[in-house]
């Protein structure tokens, strides 16, 4: 039956036309209800099984697609931590040779050490907050997609309801 659904899914697109995102394939989702044809004397509509369903597994095929996406805004926040680590190893390095060619001069060795300590606590910092900021757009992210499914829930179970309703009247 899946495969009935994509083959529907292709008639629907346009060749060459990238995958709709998930936003979008939920508006597309409301819209075939809005469009579905009214039942006499009723709030029901008539709503096509096979191209809801067919949307809905686009769906589902998008979900991981986005959510790869998120991974990789994280991937690349563990990058840049991971470089900014490495940027603070080769400055606390160069500190130290720098601080052994001046072991006679005290004061200029400790500021060698702060400074090397203050550029290893801001590259953390940084990379911690880039860090926050990925987490954050994922998380932000993660919220519209279950905003958008919920309200897609409710449409469902309340258009079953109705249909409930009827059957048992």
């Amino acid at each position: 039956m899946t495969g009935d659904l994509r083959d529907l899914r292709d008639e629907r697109e346009e060749p060459h036309e990238q995958p709709a995102g998930v936003p979008a394939l939920l508006d597309e989702l409301a819209e075939l209800i809005d469009k579905a044809r009214a039942m006499p004397m009723s709030s029901s509509v008539l709503v096509n099984r096979t191209e809801a369903l067919a949307i809905i597994d686009d769906i589902h095929d998008a979900l991981p697609e986005q959510l790869s996406h998120a991974d990789e805004v994280l991937s690349d926040a563990d990058g840049v931590l991971s470089d900014a680590r490495g940027q603070a190893a080769q400055i606390v390095e160069h500190a130290r040779s720098q601080a052994e060619q001046l072991v006679a001069k005290d004061a200029l060795v400790q500021q060698a050490q702060e400074r090397a300590a203050q550029l290893l606590a801001h590259a953390e910092e940084s990379a911690a907050a880039l860090r926050r900021e990925a987490d954050d757009y994922c998380d932000r992210r993660l919220a519209e997609f279950e905003i958008d499914l919920g309200r897609v829930i409710a449409q469902v179970q309340a258009g079953r309801a109705k249909l409930a309703g009827r059957l048992e009247g």
